[in-house]
């Protein structure tokens, strides 16, 4: 089974004081994350993650040169390395799929060149350097489409026209390198089979795996996501990965940590109002139990198609200056409001960088 980690704002962590502890004593995180059974590191990349004035976009600023490094130190440790292409300067999900500043102005045409030359240099690039990745992502959460408008749903002849360039992409650079398709909404079986029929149907370019984004205060209950689990197996034959998963580990505030006050941050995602449909309680034990639960229902995905996950950001510790977007990426992606960090309360860390026993479920699951 893949036992994953999305890392990729770990090198911002770092340098805004974060630190990881394992029994009380300070360790290099990806040590720590190997020691507790990780075997793979999912690492995001963003076209340029800065204004054109330089100031950063945060969140890890998921350059080139960014995650290269992270990729160098994961490959030190005998992780395999999923990179996940979004065809943006900044966060691409169901929300926002923003054309890249350099890709402006392009037609339909011009974007799916694009596509096809800045995945096939990036790959070129990675080889080159020695750290080729063993996956790659064609585009992240895709369930809405990608390089709006253009690719916006429900114009899938135009998704399928994106995606294909990225895989031809990949596999010009290596046929054997596995690509993945990841759509969010992981419980949601009509999303997946509408978007996957739709894809196929307007000549999309095979690939190897479908990847699910599933977080239980969005996404359905587990049942959900096993049901749906089971359903792409048998419809599409494909093996999965539940390619971003997280569950909190407490209900208690970090605003102490990030040292900013109200008007600048904008909490935990987890509003209290999100958590009554749980299966799990947000506590250290639930966090565990809710990792062993998704990692047995995987296990029994149908025609052994069920190959593993990746949690998603266990590191993000909240540290004043790691934020989930800077006020010139909030300018970029037209999302006024607030920053700071959403996520430190599902990290598989505590709010001191000491590590919570859901990483020993993790490592103990077989």
């Amino acid at each position: 089974m893949i036992k994953g980690m999305d890392i990729s704002s770990l090198t911002e962590v770092e340098r805004c004081g974060g630190r990881f502890y394992d029994h009380g004593r300070e360790k290099d995180l990806m040590e720590i994350l190997k020691s507790y059974g990780t075997n793979y590191v999912r690492l995001r990349l963003w076209n340029d993650p800065y204004a054109p004035d330089g100031r950063p976009y945060g969140a890890g600023c998921s350059d080139f040169a960014t995650t290269l490094q992270l990729a160098r130190r994961a490959q030190a440790q005998g992780f395999g390395r999923l990179l996940d292409f979004h065809y943006s300067d900044f966060w691409a999900d169901p929300g926002k799929q923003t054309i890249p500043k350099a890709w402006r102005g392009l037609d339909e045409d011009g974007l799916t060149q694009a596509v096809y030359e800045f995945t096939k240099k990036t790959l070129e690039d990675f080889g080159a350097a020695g750290v080729m990745p063993t996956m790659a992502a064609v585009g992240n959460e895709l369930s809405n489409g990608l390089l709006w408008p253009y690719g916006k749903t429900p114009r899938y002849q135009t998704i399928a026209r994106f995606v294909s360039a990225g895989i031809r992409a990949v596999k010009s650079v290596d046929r054997t390198l596995p690509v993945m398709v990841h759509l969010d909404n992981g419980g949601n079986q009509e999303l997946y089979r509408n978007w996957f029929d739709q894809y196929f149907a307007n000549d999309g370019e095979d690939f190897d795996c479908i990847g699910l984004s599933y977080y239980p205060f969005w996404h359905g209950n587990l049942a959900d996501l096993e049901a749906n689990m089971n359903q792409v197996a048998l419809r599409y034959h494909k093996d999965l990965i539940v390619a971003e998963v997280s569950m909190g580990f407490t209900t208690q505030d970090y605003k102490e940590y990030e040292k900013l006050d109200d008007a600048h941050r904008k909490g935990c995602a987890t509003k209290p109002e999100l958590l009554a449909g749980l299966d799990y309680p947000m506590t250290r034990e639930g966090q565990a139990d809710f990792m062993k639960d998704v990692m047995s229902r995987i296990q029994k995905v149908p025609e052994n198609r069920g190959k593993g996950f990746f949690y998603w950001e266990p590191a993000w510790l909240p540290r004043y200056g790691s934020e989930w977007a800077t006020q010139a990426a909030r300018e970029y992606i037209g999302e006024p409001g607030k920053g700071g960090n959403e996520w430190a309360n599902q990290a598989l860390f505590d709010y001191d960088g000491h590590a919570l026993p859901a990483l020993s479920a993790i490592r103990d699951f077989s």
